[in-house]
């Protein structure tokens, strides 16, 4: 019988390779090839083929499944992005920056559990029981029966948890578990694939939800093997600037809800409140109408939020202009001024461009290009839109405005907090509400000329 092989394997794309190198040639990506034993590899290098399996059931499509049961956990904004409260024996993985709040919000939603009769295990293995403790303390929540574990073992971990048989557990977090099955240190690819694995899969068998910690990289992806976020049914992010008190938890990946709906908290000396009207919250510091200042309706997962957009232009000392985005997709910033000087003849060159999200809030749909452009137009002609009109729109290549998705409950927000017009592009569902003047632009030259004057303007600033 032939050997087997070694194999190796990329950790980020999980392609395929039959030697190390310390480069992915099909991602790019540094030092994430790891040795595996070759699939079907089993004692003595027999296969899979030598073994027959048995008949797998198929089904139909016609099939009816009941809608899996939910216990809402009473804080509405986390119920809201977990798709209507938590599933029993889901995974579920929860990435942000450290220190942004993860844990906090983690032990506010296990006591809330706790409280309504959801048998609740905390696990930590970052901190010792007495900082956990500690936290409890500061955030009220002492009297919750949440029993509380701190160990890295995941042996240890797996039998207690069999033992309690609890509703939901919570292990913070993913990289500091260990299997002394795995020949690495905790914390490496090997560790941690191995570890949300036998977390996971014990979840789907007991009919147990579980919570998954993670930390990210600095480019903001949750460290370790893609194939965790594969692996669980949920990925929230836990998103915000330490600057600001505000705190976005968004899902990206939601296999019993709608991915990219956001949940909205902010920071107090109690812990993380609820916001119910993000809307209000985000506008609450803007004052009297200023050049680069517009407010964007736009749409996170199912909820109209209304965001302030602020840009500012200066002619820039150096040769080369400076182009600074926060919050935003800075190659969409680049083609946007592309846009403006060839359709529009409004140049940029020599100009030093900055573009905030205030709040600290990220967007990423195409709807924000004509509330960006807007701000752009207005900080450079130093002329200040209406306080009290809202903008969104898609900008084409070609300088035309396309329409976009959900226009009346983005007008239904913007009426319900004091703003009386909108700017939108033509075409798309008609939407009328009351009390808005909408105002439907073709594209993006008469945007320009109808909204600032400045269709006919020299191209010098």
């Amino acid at each position: 019988m032939a050997k087997s092989k070694t194999q190796f394997s990329c950790s980020s794309c999980n392609a395929q390779f039959s030697k190390w190198s310390g480069r992915c040639e099909n991602c790019g990506e540094w030092n994430t090839i790891v040795e595996e034993a070759p699939f079907g590899a089993g004692p003595a290098g027999s296969s899979l083929g030598a073994v027959k399996g048995r008949r797998i059931e198929l089904s139909d499509l016609r099939t009816e499944e009941a809608p899996p049961p939910r216990t809402l956990s009473g804080v509405k904004e986390l119920d809201r992005v977990l798709g209507g409260g938590l599933v029993p024996a889901s995974a579920i993985l929860v990435g942000g920056d450290p220190g942004i709040g993860k844990s906090t919000l983690l032990l506010q939603a296990a006591a809330r559990f706790a409280r309504q009769g959801v048998k609740t295990i905390y696990v930590s293995g970052e901190e010792a029981s007495a900082q956990v403790r500690m936290r409890a303390q500061r955030l009220g929540l002492t009297e919750s029966p949440v029993l509380l574990a701190a160990d890295t073992n995941l042996r240890d971990i797996l039998t207690t948890l069999e033992a309690e048989k609890p509703k939901l557990a919570i292990i913070d977090s993913i990289q500091t578990m260990w299997s002394d099955s795995v020949a690495s240190a905790p914390g490496s690819v090997s560790q941690v694939r191995a570890a949300a694995h036998e977390l996971t899969t014990f979840a789907k068998r007991k009919g147990m939800a579980i919570v998954l910690v993670g930390h990210v990289t600095k480019d903001g992806q949750i460290a370790g093997p893609r194939v965790v976020e594969h692996m669980v049914d949920t990925v929230l992010y836990f998103e915000g600037e330490r600057g600001h008190q505000f705190r976005i938890l968004r899902a990206v990946k939601n296999r019993f809800g709608p991915a990219d709906e956001i949940g909205v908290f902010e920071m107090t000396g109690r812990g993380l409140a609820e916001v119910a009207n993000p809307s209000a919250l985000f506008l609450a510091d803007r004052g009297a109408p200023t050049p680069g200042s517009v407010v964007f309706a736009g749409i996170e997962g199912t909820r109209p939020v209304l965001i302030e957009l602020q840009a500012l232009v200066a002619p820039s000392p150096h040769s080369q202009s400076r182009r600074t985005v926060v919050g935003w997709d800075s190659g969409r910033l680049a083609m946007i001024l592309a846009v403006l000087e060839s359709r529009c003849g409004i140049p940029f060159a020599g100009l030093d461009v900055y573009l905030n999200v205030a709040g600290g809030m990220k967007i990423s749909e195409p709807a924000a290009d004509l509330a960006v452009a807007c701000a752009l137009i207005s900080a450079r002609e130093d002329s200040a839109l209406p306080a009290e009109t809202v903008v969104f729109g898609e900008i084409s290549l070609s300088g035309a405005l396309r329409s976009v998705s959900q226009t009346e409950n983005r007008l239904k927000e913007a009426q319900k907090l004091g703003f009386t017009s909108a700017i939108a592009p033509k075409g798309g569902k008609s939407a009328k509400v009351e009390g808005i003047n909408l105002n439907r632009i073709g594209d993006l030259a008469s945007f320009v000329g109808e909204v600032f004057g400045a269709a006919d303007k020299p191209t010098g600033k």
